[in-house]
Parts: C-alpha cells; structure tokens; sequence
C-alpha cells in the first residue's frame, strides 16, 4: 500500500479572496468546488499537492494575527511553504499585496542559496516561499548538526 500526500485545508473567513491569493500568487488552478451543509469547499492544486479552503461561518472566530514564520505553539501548522527560483523576483510581482511577517532571511550557513521569506495569506496563515533548499544526497548523513553563531 503506497501513500502519497493529499492536502492541507485552511479555514477561511473570505473563501473567494483567499482562492484569488493562492491562484495569482502561487499559480495554483481550481480542481473542484462544493457545498456540503451549508459550507462552501474549493480544492485547488499545484502539480500533485491540494490545498482544501474551507468556508467558515460569519461569527467564526479571528485567527491570531500572523507573525514571523508563523505560529510556535504544539499542534498549530507553523506555515505552507512553496519553492520560487528567486525571492526577491517574486516579492517584486506581489508588490504591495506582499505581507511580510519575516525576511527575506538567507541560510546559506545550512544549504548555500537558501533564502526565505514569509508572508501571511488573507486569512492570516503564514506562507514561506524561498529559493534554493535541496535534499541531501541519497548517500549523505541527515543528522548533521549545523548552529548558528
């Protein structure tokens, strides 16, 4: 039995704006809309990976305001994260629609030309983009240790 990943699901107060961020900005295209009692539900895909925007009530409650790269708290998704080929490129064509929480910040003490930022969507979720991260190769140890002056 092979599995392989799904989707992420984010609520959202304003489905219809949140749609429109992840369609322009990160190219993601529609696969499916529904209602299901009451609630609004739109898939949209990139390559292989879904992300599941859930429509909330009016009176649902605000999410925390986004800060660095997202939430620290145990059980809480810390941010979405999408590969770019170059940062600063991809800030320049968000412009002002860009919401920066933290960075750009570059890592090359880890990986040489990793470089994130982090931005909040409309509903407030946290969504790092950065340019550069790769694997290790197949043969190459993964617990290096690796710290910061």
């Amino acid at each position: 039995m092979a599995l392989r990943w799904s989707h992420a699901a984010l609520n959202c107060r304003d489905l219809d704006t949140t749609e429109e961020f992840y369609r322009r900005w990160f190219g993601m295209r529609r696969a499916r809309a529904f209602d299901v009692a009451g609630a609004r539900f739109v898939f949209l895909r990139l390559g292989d990976a879904y992300l599941e925007l859930c429509s909330l009530p009016p009176r649902a409650a605000p999410a925390p305001e986004p800060s660095a790269d997202g939430p620290h708290a145990a059980g809480a998704v810390r941010h979405l994260a999408f590969q770019t080929d170059d940062v600063d490129a991809f800030l320049a064509r968000m412009g002002d629609a860009a919401r920066v929480t933290l960075g750009p910040l570059d890592f090359d003490a880890f990986i040489p030309g990793w470089r994130s930022v982090w931005l909040a969507d409309p509903e407030g979720n946290v969504v790092e983009v950065s340019q550069g991260y790769r694997d290790l190769p197949d043969d190459a140890p993964t617990d290096a240790k690796v710290t910061l002056g």
